[in-house]
């Protein structure tokens, strides 16, 4: 049990060091262009509606369990048991419509007296305007409530110095398959 709660932790670390490090696509001196020039840039706001699909049983899985504990599957909330994903974001809440890109990160049973998820992703963008920026999110997912609100981190690319709210809600849920659509309303504001 100890070498699973060490492999746990080195998991953690890592996936919280990726969620805070991007993939930058400038090089280091054009960074620091953008920088000096950032007390003359205004502060955008931007505000956008997309699906999550999170798909976790059958062949096309895009979410997975990596760890837990043989008292996960006993606890009532399932408490330590913890996925990583990798799920497609559209524009309207079919799985087919419009891609927008990726959600990808990890979330863990966190409460032992609820079903709650401590969360960590980030929305990486393929369409459009948006092509090859992140959105980092970070929070609380107490999955029964109408509303879950999570906190906008970072960003980079059209995103860069992000911060703001993600509003979450449960658009649809299999209770079969545990497959969940997740509806988000974003707003951000950035440089």
């Amino acid at each position: 049990m100890g070498k699973l709660v060490c492999e746990i932790v080195i998991l953690f670390s890592m996936v919280m060091a990726t969620a805070t490090v991007h993939g930058i696509t400038e090089d280091p001196k054009a960074v620091e262009k953008w920088f000096e020039k950032l007390t003359h840039l205004k502060q955008k706001l931007t505000k956008f509606h997309l699906y999550h699909h999170d798909i976790l049983g059958g062949k096309n899985s895009t979410s997975i369990q990596v760890a837990g504990f043989n008292v996960s599957a006993k606890s009532p909330f399932l408490f330590g048991l913890i996925n990583m994903f990798d799920d497609k974001l559209t524009l309207r809440p079919n799985i087919t419509s419009k891609q927008l890109g990726w959600a990808q990160g990890m979330y863990g049973a966190s409460s032992l007296e609820e079903a709650s998820n401590f969360i960590t992703m980030n929305l990486v963008f393929t369409d459009e305007k948006y092509n090859g920026s992140t959105l980092a999110l970070l929070g609380r997912d107490p999955v029964f409530d109408q509303y879950r609100e999570m906190s906008i981190v970072g960003g980079t690319g059209f995103f860069r110095l992000a911060r703001g709210i993600a509003t979450a809600s449960t658009y649809s849920f299999n209770t079969t398959s545990t497959n969940a659509v997740l509806e988000f309303h974003v707003i951000v504001s950035h440089y």
